[in-house]
């Protein structure tokens, strides 16, 4: 009658002595690094990584731990004694004894759930919040593991690899720019930049192909800064990157519980930690050198952007569109098919180069993209190596930048169209009067040609269309072809986390957070019956219910009819009485987002939302936007006015 447990599972985990640090230090303080100097850069890094990786070995040992999937973490060496006890004396059949045991478990469990509860208490009071949220989804089941891949045989492995690197078929094997000439310095690191990056590594992400964990590499920032500061600058000198800094190591994740395709994998990419610092500080040097004529309506990867603001400006075109007589508008939602891995190299260099970059730096950076050694890993198992001269690897730091850069020149032509870009995510918005719709389909057809000469692949079976109509006698409404197939019609589409509907009715948006936060009461009620205090209560619900209902909430809670406003706050009070303390109302929170966001888009002259933003000659309070329906005035940019007005 004991608790049957499932199969166990053995993982093997590096333990690090006490003092294991200042070993370490001590050894790479006293390294004579110039024996380690080569004229050929490859050989030069891989010997310094290879010394540093061996030198870590040799200061830490392999544990094998067996677990058990439904184990608890409060299951202590006094309970499975007890447990062992109650067992053996349920064999005896002697029933006073197991009578007796079974009770002394009992209180056991309870004074070890007890024990764990005040340790996470603790991390709150000490201000760990890491440790505090793992015994926060530890007690609640919350976010559990996703299982992994049943198979790790090579032959799977290895079409597991060849699938990634699907769209690497047909190309090049190399490509070079001869016209290049180095027009400028290059840029020089300093050990205290190298230093400095080196001691902000996020000790908790999974080393890369090398080995090489980042708690190392931060503990010793100071020993190693000198030697990889070298290394870097060699590199951008040369404009050559060592082959062991490009690899990339493929951990496919299953995107369901039974994964029937290749297609069903989620690729996680991990690369060196050594290359992201390097890439951080190539990074910041980038931005320094772009110009301000960017596309102000890319609004990913960008300092005080966000998806709030992308629909925001979505929105308010639309709205302040469909104040005027015989209008209607037309959404366009852009899918394409694994846009990060079908980007040429050359053609993002060109563009590049068009910015004003460096052609020095361009030359780093075609090298960074170009000859990139990859295989798919799972336990202790690889496939064989592939190497990657397309696309721009999605586990380095500066890939989702480049992407949006590749993307700058993806602008509408014609000044009733909009197009908005966050990412990947293409949305293209066309303003119609009068029914006269051939500037945005001819939008929409530039937008097809400018995809294929720039190889990313449209999926137009994906691309949907939702078109916001409020005239009473309204022509049928044609559909738009791309390619010669005609893109799907919807009433409702899910743009960056917002459920929008063709009436601009919020309805449906509200049901899907209120049905999501209530899930997750369950959780908060869970850590109520382990008696955990009302702080951690209701930092819980902060995180994990709040930040649900409260999703974009300055772009649709203006707009929510009195039902959706009473179901949300409904939530809001449930939460209240499980928790035991009192919790901002859903209405509270949208006015102090709305001064909040407003405030910032007030200071940022860059920002494309600035404009509406206008002081009265007085210089005390902004001019108000003018607006003739109900639905316009509740929205953002019209409310936020009247806001800081009030508020003045």
């Amino acid at each position: 009658m004991g608790n049957r447990r499932e199969t166990q599972l053995g993982e093997i985990r590096l333990i690090r002595p006490e003092g294991t640090d200042a070993v370490l230090q001590d050894r790479f303080k006293n390294t004579d690094w110039n024996m380690f100097t080569n004229t050929d850069l490859d050989q030069y890094a891989s010997s310094v990584l290879d010394y540093i990786s061996e030198t870590t070995d040799s200061v830490t040992t392999q544990k094998r731990i067996t677990m058990y999937p439904n184990q608890k973490p409060w299951i202590n060496r006094d309970v499975r004694l007890l447990l062992k006890a109650r067992n053996t004396a349920f064999r005896s059949g002697d029933a006073h004894a197991y009578s007796t045991a079974r009770a002394n478990l009992k209180k056991g469990i309870k004074k070890a759930k007890h024990h764990y509860k005040k340790k996470v208490e603790e991390h709150f009071s000490n201000s760990n919040p890491r440790r505090m949220w793992q015994g926060l989804q530890t007690i609640t089941d919350y976010r559990t593991t996703k299982p992994s891949p049943t198979s790790s045989d090579a032959s799977f492995l290895n079409e597991l690899n060849n699938f990634y690197a699907r769209f690497e078929r047909g190309n090049p094997t190399t490509t070079t720019i001869t016209d290049m000439t180095p027009d400028h310095q290059p840029l020089t690191l300093s050990p205290t930049d190298v230093g400095a990056v080196l001691s902000r590594i996020n000790v908790h992400k999974a080393a890369g192909p090398d080995g090489i964990p980042g708690r190392v590499l931060r503990a010793c920032s100071g020993e190693l800064a000198g030697v990889l500061t070298d290394i870097f600058n060699l590199s951008l000198a040369h404009a050559v990157v060592p082959a062991c800094f490009k690899s990339t190591s493929i951990v496919p994740i299953p995107q369901n519980s039974n994964p029937s395709s290749l297609n069903d994998y989620r690729p996680v990419a991990l690369t060196p930690i050594i290359t992201k610092c390097l890439e951080q500080l190539v990074l910041a040097h980038f931005k320094s050198c772009l110009p301000p004529t960017l596309d102000p309506h890319q609004f990913a990867y960008r300092q005080n952007r966000s998806t709030e603001d992308a629909v925001s400006i979505t929105l308010h075109s639309v709205l302040s569109h469909l104040d005027n007589n015989n209008t209607y508008a037309r959404m366009l939602f852009i899918d394409f098919s694994s846009a990060f891995n079908t980007i040429h190299p050359s053609q993002l260099i060109r563009k590049l180069t068009d910015l004003g970059i460096s052609s020095l730096i361009c030359k780093w950076l075609l090298d960074f993209l170009t000859n990139r050694p990859q295989h798919v890993r799972l336990d202790n198992r690889c496939s064989s190596t592939i190497t990657m001269n397309t696309g721009v690897p999605q586990g380095c730091v500066m890939s989702p930048f480049l992407y949006s850069l590749f993307t700058h020149d993806c602008r509408p032509a014609d000044g009733s169209n909009t197009i908005i870009k966050f990412a990947d995510d293409t949305t293209v918005i066309g303003l119609i009067s009068d029914n006269d719709e051939a500037a945005y389909r001819e939008e929409v057809d530039r937008l097809a040609e400018w995809c294929d000469t720039n190889n990313l692949l449209l999926n137009t079976e994906k691309t949907k269309e939702l078109i916001v109509d409020y005239r009473r006698n309204a022509d049928p409404h044609p559909p738009i072809h791309i390619k010669g197939m005609a893109v799907e019609r919807v009433s409702s589409f899910k743009f960056l986390g917002v459920h929008i509907s063709e009436d601009l009715i919020w309805t449906t948006n509200c049901s899907k957070l209120v049905k999501k936060a209530h899930q997750r009461l369950f959780f908060l009620r869970t850590l109520r019956k382990n008696h955990l205090s009302s702080d951690i209560l209701v930092n819980f619900y902060r995180c994990t219910i709040e930040s649900i209902l409260t999703n974009c909430i300055t772009v649709w809670y203006g707009n929510c009819s009195a039902s959706d406003r009473k179901a949300l706050q409904r939530v809001v009070k449930t939460a209240q009485r499980i928790a035991g303390a009192p919790l901002p109302a859903i209405k509270d929170i949208y006015r102090k987002r709305c001064l909040k966001r407003a405030g910032k888009i007030i200071k940022d002259p860059s920002h494309p939302s600035h404009r509406l933003f206008t002081l009265l000659p007085s210089g005390r309070r902004y001019r108000s936007l003018r607006t003739k329906t109900t639905r316009y005035r509740n929205s953002f940019f019209p409310t936020a006015v009247r806001l800081l007005n009030s508020a003045s």
